[in-house]
Protein backbone atom coordinates (compact mmCIF):
# COMPACT_ATOMS: atom_id res chain seq x y z
CA UNK A 1 0.00 0.00 0.00
CA UNK A 2 1.55 3.38 -1.14
CA UNK A 3 1.60 6.74 1.64
CA UNK A 4 -1.75 7.88 0.01
CA UNK A 5 -3.55 4.58 0.23
CA UNK A 6 -3.36 4.21 3.56
CA UNK A 7 -4.61 7.98 4.55
CA UNK A 8 -7.28 7.17 2.76
CA UNK A 9 -8.51 4.02 4.47
CA UNK A 10 -7.46 5.57 7.60
CA UNK A 11 -9.65 8.99 6.33
CA UNK A 12 -12.66 6.18 5.58
CA UNK A 13 -12.75 4.23 8.37
CA UNK A 14 -12.45 7.07 10.56
CA UNK A 15 -15.31 8.66 8.91
CA UNK A 16 -17.74 4.78 8.82
CA UNK A 17 -16.43 5.13 13.01
CA UNK A 18 -17.91 8.28 13.19
CA UNK A 19 -21.08 8.16 11.85
CA UNK A 20 -21.58 4.39 13.60
CA UNK A 21 -21.12 6.04 16.90
CA UNK A 22 -23.03 9.20 16.05
CA UNK A 23 -26.12 7.03 15.39
CA UNK A 24 -25.70 4.81 17.91
CA UNK A 25 -25.55 8.01 20.28
CA UNK A 26 -28.42 10.03 18.95
CA UNK A 27 -31.00 7.08 17.90
CA UNK A 28 -33.49 7.34 21.39
CA UNK A 29 -35.57 4.93 19.13
CA UNK A 30 -35.65 1.05 19.17
CA UNK A 31 -32.55 -0.84 19.80
CA UNK A 32 -33.24 -2.20 16.32
CA UNK A 33 -31.02 0.23 14.99
CA UNK A 34 -28.19 0.11 17.76
CA UNK A 35 -28.15 -3.83 17.39
CA UNK A 36 -27.74 -3.19 13.09
CA UNK A 37 -24.79 -0.26 13.51
CA UNK A 38 -23.37 -2.77 15.66
CA UNK A 39 -22.93 -5.68 13.88
CA UNK A 40 -22.05 -3.92 10.88
CA UNK A 41 -19.48 -2.71 12.65
CA UNK A 42 -18.67 -6.13 13.96
CA UNK A 43 -18.51 -7.74 9.81
CA UNK A 44 -16.48 -4.32 8.97
CA UNK A 45 -13.82 -5.33 11.91
CA UNK A 46 -13.74 -9.03 10.55
CA UNK A 47 -13.17 -7.83 7.05
CA UNK A 48 -10.55 -5.70 7.83
CA UNK A 49 -9.10 -8.55 10.20
CA UNK A 50 -9.14 -10.88 6.86
CA UNK A 51 -7.87 -8.27 4.36
CA UNK A 52 -4.96 -7.62 6.83
CA UNK A 53 -3.97 -10.99 7.15
CA UNK A 54 -3.79 -11.52 3.32
CA UNK A 55 -1.65 -8.66 2.79
CA UNK A 56 0.51 -9.62 5.33
CA UNK A 57 1.08 -12.97 4.23
CA UNK A 58 1.82 -11.37 0.60
CA UNK A 59 4.50 -9.16 2.27
CA UNK A 60 5.70 -12.27 3.94
CA UNK A 61 5.97 -13.62 1.04
CA UNK A 62 7.40 -11.09 -1.16
CA UNK A 63 10.38 -10.51 1.39
CA UNK A 64 10.94 -14.19 1.50
CA UNK A 65 11.17 -14.39 -2.46
CA UNK A 66 13.15 -11.16 -2.18
CA UNK A 67 15.73 -12.83 0.21
CA UNK A 68 15.95 -16.51 -2.37
CA UNK A 69 16.89 -13.82 -5.40
CA UNK A 70 19.62 -11.68 -3.31
CA UNK A 71 21.40 -15.24 -2.02
CA UNK A 72 21.11 -16.28 -5.84
CA UNK A 73 22.68 -13.32 -6.73
CA UNK A 74 25.21 -13.51 -4.74
CA UNK A 75 25.92 -17.06 -5.04
CA UNK A 76 26.67 -16.22 -8.89
CA UNK A 77 28.27 -12.86 -8.05
CA UNK A 78 30.69 -14.83 -6.00
CA UNK A 79 31.19 -17.60 -8.51
CA UNK A 80 31.54 -15.53 -11.35
CA UNK A 81 34.89 -13.56 -9.42
CA UNK A 82 36.08 -16.94 -8.78
CA UNK A 83 36.14 -18.58 -12.07
CA UNK A 84 37.41 -14.52 -13.23
CA UNK A 85 40.81 -15.39 -10.55
CA UNK A 86 41.36 -18.99 -11.71
CA UNK A 87 41.70 -17.54 -15.28
CA UNK A 88 43.82 -14.66 -14.07
CA UNK A 89 45.90 -17.33 -12.54
CA UNK A 90 45.51 -20.00 -15.20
Amino acid sequence: MTKETKIIAGVLAGAALGAAIALILSSDKSDDLKNDVTDWFSDLIDSSKDKLASVSDTVKDSISNAKDSFAHAKESATDSVKDSISKVKG
